[in-house]
């Protein structure tokens, strides 16, 4: 009887190792959509913009505002036809939104390269869901791990995203950063094959040691303070990567006149700070659990601020971007592991649904505040926003560890 249940422990660790390692394929391909956006995205829009240069940053607003649709979206489709279906759809989200941004930029259409943007950002919110998706199909004790592997795909979306930008962006000049969005329709296209041979188990399976449990309200679950906490660290750290990453390159090449291509390299180099620990990040919150990691998180968020702060040389804003994709690493991944651990399986859907509404929803303003801030107190404002944020989710995380409460309680 022991034995019987070692192989089929076995059996599913081998079946989640498959699933993550295909969706790690697919978060790596997908992911080159974010870094594009975002390194040309503030700029792009400066340059379409005649009057009202606060306005710079709104086409990232719309990506933002378009991922918290589109985690509504995926939640639905994957209900009507199931997550495999639900992920190739959104792949091909992603290329009619790159269609419509590239034709936007030859259009010179300001909001028509916003409403591009918000199309993609829709299907990031496909993406965005990748990660849950190899938890909900991984072991307990494979979870942390399956996350971090999921986020590690994004080392790669770190190098060919920028790259892109930089050697197809001005394929078709002179009109700028078009050949990188066209780039993206094939790319984003080729995803779809790994999602293809995906087993993944049906929504709202129960693993066996919930069996008999009810399953609770989301105003229950929303309520309990693990839950409460892994979803304040984790928006902070996601509202405030994205409140710096939006600002950065608007504030290099317009406030400080650093070249397009500096400040694109800054995001490359950003960006696989963001991934790059995943391989390792999973391992350190199995040992010294997701709350220290978080806490590290925050303080590598301090240290970026402080860093910026500290001059306007093109090391102070590499540094930061290095500083803030660490800090969100640790900071992301150790809250979502919080908040995985918050509910039982059966509540998965709609939990999940809820966090990432609020999470991509809060997002979607911090970018929009990156460009008024930006435009009317400067760069130092933003780094100073980082301080009150960090402090309030230290504490919440202190609590958390002197209360110590039950996983999934």
């Amino acid at each position: 009887m022991v034995a019987a249940a070692v192989d089929d422990m076995g059996s599913a660790l081998r079946e989640a190792r498959r699933n993550v390692f295909l969706l790690t394929a697919a978060q790596a391909i997908l992911g080159v959509v974010g870094p594009i956006c975002f390194a040309v995205g503030g700029v792009a829009g400066y340059q379409l913009l005649a009057d009202d240069k606060s306005l710079a940053t709104a086409p990232l607003t719309a990506y933002n505002v378009g991922m918290a649709l589109g985690v509504i979206l995926v939640a639905t489709l994957s209900r009507l036809i199931g997550r495999r279906f639900a992920f190739m759809v959104g792949t091909g989200i992603a290329s009619v939104g790159a269609a419509i941004a590239a034709v936007a930029l030859f259009r010179e259409s300001f909001w028509l390269f916003a409403f591009g943007l918000a199309v993609l950002g829709s299907s990031n919110g496909f993406t965005q869901k990748l990660r849950f998706a190899a938890a909900d199909a991984s072991p307990s004790f494979y979870k942390p791990k399956a996350i971090s592997w999921i986020l590690g795909g994004g080392i790669v979306s770190a190098v060919l995203g920028p790259q892109i930008v930089i050697f197809a962006g001005d394929l078709f000049a002179p009109v700028a950063f078009v050949g990188a969005f066209i780039a993206l329709l094939p790319i984003c296209l080729l995803a779809a094959l790994f999602f293809a041979p995906l087993r993944l188990p049906e929504q709202g399976t129960v693993a066996s040691e919930y069996h008999g449990q009810p399953t609770r309200t989301l105003g229950e679950i929303v309520r309990n303070q693990r839950f409460v906490t892994g979803m304040v660290c984790g928006i902070s750290s996601y509202a405030l990567m994205t409140f710096m990453m939006t600002g950065a390159p608007v504030a290099m090449v317009v406030g400080c006149g650093f070249s397009t291509e500096l400040a694109t390299l800054g995001i490359q180099w950003h960006v696989l700070a963001m991934f790059a620990p995943s391989f390792f990040t999973g391992w350190l919150i199995t040992r010294f659990g997701a709350e220290r990691i978080v806490a590290c998180g925050l303080l590598l968020l301090m240290a970026c601020a402080a860093v910026a702060h500290m001059g306007l040389e093109l090391w102070n804003f590499w540094g930061a971007l290095v500083l803030l994709g660490l800090g969100w690493n640790f900071g992301f991944i150790g809250s979502t592991a919080i908040v995985a651990g918050s509910y039982r399986p059966q509540e998965a859907d709609k939990v999940q649904a809820f966090h990432d509404i609020v999470l991509f929803t809060t997002v979607a303003l911090s970018s929009f505040a990156s460009g008024k801030v930006l435009s009317v107190y400067g760069w130092d404002m933003l780094n100073a926003v980082v301080w009150p944020v960090t402090s309030v989710c230290l504490l919440l995380l202190f609590l958390l560890m002197r209360a110590r409460p039950n996983v999934a309680a």
